[in-house]
């Protein structure tokens, strides 16, 4: 095989088979390595190295291990019941301390010289229920943690709950699994339906479907370079993927069924489609992998983490459309024609783009009173910023379960404060002051719990060396608080300045969720408008080389910055609580997955502007521009709001409600807003050739044929011959079903005389003879079949022999 020319779309049509293989390969060895990669739960991980709470994790981890958390709570118990229960919990491999009421009260005493109200906090006498606070050797997140928590609820079982931070850990992995395989499979079959509606094949949907599946999966393997992504990256990313990058393969193949329908050859048509589409289709990925490799330059470092999942998913897309789409667009063309439909949808009217006229200056005004209130309002909702996010929602078991403990014993906030190992006197008087705080539960330290007169030497070291290290100590303080609120903040910075005060001029930690937080929202609030801005340009210097234009990418960014602003004030106006992650990541994916309905919406613009005036130019691109908007559109509002409705993890779900809104309002105002915008620039971006460079570049495309491969005279002849051999197969077999059909139906069969010569083949006659060893095997073959047929007719006339015999004796009898 001789391959003249090097052209890219040539060597695509022509070695598509050895895409297909190379897909293939990809694809099993990404689904080898998708299960290796891990999973994080914890955004604290995400925090910059600068930070106090990265470095005090950091020593945390060398000196005595980061402590996951947990909370039980025993119903209808007895003091001595409950103390067992806490005894067996506390021997569990992975928990290094339980804190109850024994630390202080000496439980195995008279029930005379017990006072309950010092251990309120523990026990309550007139119901019968216990609460303990758990802190586990290692992490939330490790497995160890995990299994010691499933150990905990078997002793615990019905007698009580377990929750904290641990537990949301322990079962957080497995529940965004299940839910998101449940998005997924519905947003697929959401997807297929709204395709097949806006197709005219039953098959065409599952091509696209197929498509983006390879390229999720590849992107999902390929994610083991990075070792290790985010929860948030690993839920949103596949469905996302799936959202944003549908468009690309509808692109490619509407332009080779319009080149088909010229009647074109396949191959001719599809080098056709590939050189018209390419530039649609590469500037739609690249508005998307820029928005979302915006991310990247936020310091918190989940940025960075979802922006190269999400834009090297997005890259994965655009290859996969534009290298294997061709070779199964070709492979599979008979089966789209075969399951050809009616179309669903009516021929585009011109009612909508008439609508859109009329309203455009209402609409208009309307969108420039409000989008400076709104652009004020974004930043001025209720947000969360750390771990309590990733927590369950209502409705969970371990939410319940927590609603219970805090209604019954009070809200349990741990806090580990890391100060140098100076003095043991500085240690206590500093655990004290901290412990007679009307919101602390309890501050413990080893020189607090240690007896007046003992020095610390004479205890084990397996005890000191839960509260001291070499060079640090640890103060366990539990307040009265949720992990993030204004009072947790607050009471946080007051425990912070006691600790400096007692330490002067020494470096020292406060650890926990509350700090963290704290951390993170002074790290993550600066990266909102870089990341917009940078995210903004990026889209517009992209628009701007694609068109060569410089008003262009203003106008083409108008609708949907706007449209962004109205989705992020939303929140402050409705009153609800929003992650502040959620709330910059979702301007970089509504950027790059619906700026894509505007450029769409300008390009019609702009080839109707050649053929009338403003007006109708503008009623025409919104007719014609409105079904593959409302298309895409609905396509990410379903992923968007699946995640939205059918997860209970608070990030996810908040975060699919601001892209579902999102990709909403961007549907309206790219409709019924933009039409204004261009009819305002018209003079600035309607260029006079515009019509003329068009038609001149479609031209070049039809002018370029398609350079096939140059088969050998023995290649031809072997290819004939295997068609051949396919026909007669075909045909023999076409030949014995009409035999064995007549023999079911009764009609009886007579064996075809033998010719006293072979019949001669189409092969034959056409001057050309079958090699004899080809003709000797279905020689071989045929007779072999007369002899099985003629064993089925004797057969047949043997019954019918013995049926009859049997008749004529009852008639005689």
């Amino acid at each position: 095989m001789k391959l003249n020319g090097h052209n890219p779309v040539d060597l695509i049509i022509n070695h598509r088979k050895l895409i297909e293989k190379i897909f293939t390969v990809l694809v099993l060895l990404s689904l080898i390595c998708a299960p290796m990669v891990g999973i994080n739960y914890d955004l604290t991980k995400y925090l910059p190295d600068s930070s106090p709470s990265a470095q005090a994790l950091d020593i945390m981890e060398d000196e005595f291990t980061y402590p996951g958390m947990g909370r039980v709570m025993l119903k209808d118990v007895t003091l001595y019941e409950a103390k067992n229960i806490k005894d067996r919990i506390a021997d569990v491999d992975g928990v290094d301390m339980v804190m109850w009421a024994d630390l202080t009260t000496n439980i195995y005493g008279s029930s005379e010289f017990i006072d309950y109200d010092d251990i309120d906090d523990y026990y309550h006498e007139d119901n019968q229920t216990a609460y303990m606070d758990i802190v586990f050797k290692d992490k939330d997140s490790s497995t160890q943690t995990h299994k010691a928590i499933r150990q905990i609820e078997q002793i615990v079982g019905d007698h009580g709950l377990v929750a904290g931070s641990a537990t949301s850990d322990t079962n957080l992995g497995p529940t965004i699994n299940k839910e998101v395989a449940r998005v997924m499979v519905l947003a697929v079959i959401i997807i297929y339906i709204i395709l097949t509606i806006t197709t005219t094949s039953w098959f065409e949907p599952v091509m696209f479907l197929s498509i983006l599946g390879i390229a999720i999966v590849i992107n999902m393997g390929t994610n083991i370079f990075l070792g290790e992504i985010s929860f948030l990256s690993n839920a949103v990313g596949a469905v996302l993927q799936l959202a944003c990058s549908m468009d690309y393969s509808i692109f490619l193949l509407h332009a080779f069924t319009q080149e088909r329908a010229q009647g074109i050859e396949p191959e001719q048509a599809m080098a056709n489609a590939w050189r018209s589409a390419f530039s649609s289709v590469f500037a739609s990925g690249m508005t998307t992998i820029v928005g979302f490799a915006a991310m990247c330059l936020m310091n918190f470092g989940i940025g960075p983490d979802m922006g190269i999942v999400l834009a090297k998913g997005i890259a994965i897309s655009l290859a996969t459309v534009l290298l294997l789409m061709p070779a199964l667009i070709l492979r599979f063309q008979d089966i789209v024609a075969k399951t050809k439909h009616r179309p669903f949808i009516p021929t585009q009217s011109r009612g909508i783009g008439n609508f859109a006229f009329r309203i455009r200056r209402p609409l208009f005004i309307a969108v420039l009173l409000i989008i400076i209130p709104c652009y004020v309002a974004q930043g001025m909702a209720n947000f969360s910023y750390g771990n309590e996010a990733v927590a369950n929602s209502p409705g969970t078991p371990v939410y319940e379960a927590e609603q219970q403990m805090n209604a019954e014993f009070g809200k349990s906030n741990m806090m580990i404060a890391l100060v140098p190992l100076d003095s043991n006197l500085t240690e206590k008087q500093m655990t004290d002051e901290i412990d007679d705080l009307p919101y602390v539960k309890y501050a413990l330290s080893l020189s607090s719990v240690l007896p007046e007169g003992i020095p610390e030497d004479f205890l084990p070291e397996n005890i000191t060396s839960i509260m001291h290290s070499e060079h640090w100590a640890r103060v366990i303080i539990n307040v009265r608080s949720s992990g993030e609120s204004e009072d947790a903040f607050h009471f946080a910075d007051s425990i912070r300045a006691i600790v400096n005060r007692c330490y002067p001029g020494e470096t020292t930690y406060l650890v926990g969720v509350t700090p963290s937080t704290q951390d993170i929202k002074s790290i993550i609030v600066p990266d909102y408008n870089r990341v917009n801005i940078v995210s903004l340009l990026g889209v517009a210097l992209v628009v701007a080389l694609t068109y060569k234009a410089l008003i262009l990418p203003l106008v083409v960014l108008i609708p949907i910055e706007c449209a962004i602003f109205i989705n992020t004030a939303l929140p402050y106006i409705y009153g609800q609580r929003t992650m502040y992650l959620g709330f910059i990541i979702v301007g970089c994916i509504q950027l790059g997955a619906t700026v894509d309905y505007s450029i769409l919406m300008t390009g019609n613009y702009l080839d109707a502007r050649t053929q009338g005036d403003k007006k109708e130019a503008a009623i025409r691109a919104v007719s014609t521009s409105a079904e593959s908007v409302m298309t895409s559109g609905m396509i990410v509002m379903t992923v968007a709001y699946g995640l939205y409705f059918m997860t209970s993890v608070e990030a996810i779900s908040s975060l699919g409600r601001l892209i579902g809104r999102g990709a909403f309002i961007s549907v309206i105002l790219v409709l019924f807003f933009l039409p204004m915008c261009l009819m305002i620039f018209d003079r600035f971006i309607v260029k006079p050739d515009h019509a003329e460079r068009k038609h001149a570049k479609m031209n070049r495309i039809h002018a370029m044929k398609v350079k096939l491969p140059t088969l050998s005279a023995l290649h031809e002849q072997r290819l004939r011959l295997h068609q051949q051999i396919r026909e007669n197969r075909h045909a023999r077999h076409k030949q014995t079903r009409a035999k064995l059909n007549s023999l079911l139906h009764g009609k009886g069969y007579t064996l075809p005389e033998q010719p006293d010569e072979p019949q001669q083949t189409e092969t034959q006659s056409s001057g050309r003879t079958l090699p004899k060893r080809v003709r000797m095997r279905l020689k071989a073959r045929l007779d072999k079949r007369r002899a099985r047929l003629s064993d089925l007719i004797s057969a047949k006339k043997n019954d019918n022999e013995q049926s009859n015999t049997e008749e004529n004796d009852n008639e005689k009898k």
